[in-house]
């Protein structure tokens, strides 16, 4: 039976669909792609008054390459929140005999890219007073600025509060549509592999296969979210120690690692990085994988800085605060939570993203408009899950949780680091692409790369 609060979602958010209609997306090439077709789709801008203001989606789609053998279509996510689906989509990601059967289609979610961008006052933001506060004063101060910059970023933006990821799911329903899909595949990666789910609970029968891609458990409390990271991180830490010493390769090959981490650091301080900085920046390395990377700039403290997603800091407020219930009672709540993440991950102080994402919410009271709640895809083919098994992003466990609340889900697991595992190597490529080309025999067991 479908959960109370799924029905509570599909009661709120799903005005009864169209059914499969002729294609009304009027493709032109991509400007920056011209192999690549790119268009608009229109939705409400608000689906609880489907006749009211009306926004423009950013959509781009590729098609088959071989249009004789031609499957449907795959949508793919690349998350963030604020990745662009559209330009995604154009990428050559997906191997090419998936891309010879599909029509590989993405859009921008509406806050992001094309597609309405929300992009909150940078001279606001900035005015942070410290996402780690020490004391009462210090905990209200961030909560005064969160606030300025939610309600600065919500006069400037008319979308802002319509771009949580429940949303999203009605978005991508309007766009199978458009396209004149019965049915559509789904290749989703990190916060991606959230519009998937949302996607398989409340559209399943429209589900032909899905891939979820370092997987968001939306099931998550506020303590895990923080906590499971944070543990990650560090046994992600421990396990690049174990390669460090078994490879001469390493840049620290034969030293104390950890030691070599501590005085980076203070190191840090000295030539005016900061360990906040260094912290970030290792942390973007080991989510990567890149643990030759990790090595040398622990060595060096030096070379290139990793990029975040484009407007991922104004949409932490907008998307994440409303997808998770992240909000703190009060400076009391904040520290015992802030402790146990620095018990959990004392190498790099906590999780630094998962940490910043629940401090853009301090000062939040209201009801999430998107709340956490177990996963119910009765309705939708069985779930393909890869993860890895150092993914400091979204952590090995939440994967394994979510296979136990998808029933019928297989797990594919990368036993090495990284966030996003389709390229690992070719067991997960090979898994991913069966699923989605309907060539995996039936009743897999889960699989180890």
């Amino acid at each position: 039976m479908r959960t109370l609060l799924v029905t509570a979602l599909t009661a709120s958010l799903l005005v009864v669909a169209p059914p499969a209609q002729a294609a009304t997306i009027a493709w032109q090439p991509c400007p920056e792609q011209p192999a690549a077709e790119c268009g608009t789709v229109s939705v409400p801008l608000d689906w609880a008054n489907p006749r009211g203001a009306r926004v423009d989606l950013a959509v781009s789609r590729v098609r088959a390459t071989d249009p004789a053998r031609r499957i449907g279509v795959v949508f793919v996510d690349a998350g963030g929140p604020g990745g662009s689906g559209a330009e995604f989509a154009q990428a050559p990601y997906l191997s090419a005999e998936v891309r010879a059967r599909f029509d590989v289609v993405g859009f921008d979610q509406l806050g992001t890219n094309n597609s309405s961008a929300i992009r909150c006052s940078p001279e606001l933001m900035a005015r942070n007073p410290g996402d780690d506060p020490t004391d009462e004063a210090g905990f209200a101060a961030l909560a005064r600025h969160n606030l300025a910059v939610r309600d600065e970023c919500r006069a400037r933006h008319p979308v802002f509060d319509h771009v949580d990821t429940a949303r999203s799911t009605r978005d991508l329903d309007a766009v199978r549509a458009a396209l004149g899909e019965r049915k559509i595949s789904f290749y989703g990666i990190s916060y991606g592999t959230l519009l998937g789910q949302q996607y398989a609970e409340l559209f399943g029968p429209r589900v032909r296969s899905m891939v979820l891609d370092g997987v968001i458990d939306h099931s998550s409390d506020q303590r895990r979210l923080l906590v499971d990271r944070a543990r990650a991180l560090e046994e992600a830490f421990d396990a690049f120690v174990a390669w460090c010493a078994a490879n001469t390769a390493c840049a620290l090959h034969g030293r104390d690692v950890r030691a070599a981490w501590e005085e980076a650091l203070v190191a840090a301080d000295e030539i005016g990085l900061g360990q906040g900085e260094l912290i970030e920046w290792a942390f973007f390395e080991i989510r990567g994988g890149a643990w030759g990377n990790l090595a040398s700039l622990i060595a060096d403290v030096g070379g290139a800085r990793a990029s975040f997603e484009p407007n991922y800091g104004s949409l932490r407020y907008a998307v994440v605060c409303q997808d998770f219930a992240l909000r703190y009672r009060d400076f009391h709540q904040y520290r015992s939570l802030r402790e146990a993440e620095l018990r959990a991950s004392p190498t790099l102080r906590g999780t630094p993203i998962g940490h910043q994402e629940a401090a853009s919410c301090i000062g939040f009271t209201d009801r999430p408009r998107n709340p956490q709640h177990r996963l119910d895809v009765d309705q939708a083919p069985p779930l393909l899950l890869l993860t890895s098994r150092y993914d400091v992003a979204t952590p090995y466990r939440w994967a394994v949780n979510v296979h136990r609340q998808a029933t019928g889900s297989r797990l594919v697991t990368f036993d090495g680091p990284g966030h996003g595992v389709y390229h690992a190597n070719e067991c997960t490529r090979t898994a991913a692409d069966a699923h989605l080309l309907g060539t995996a025999p039936a009743r897999q067991p889960n699989t180890t790369c």
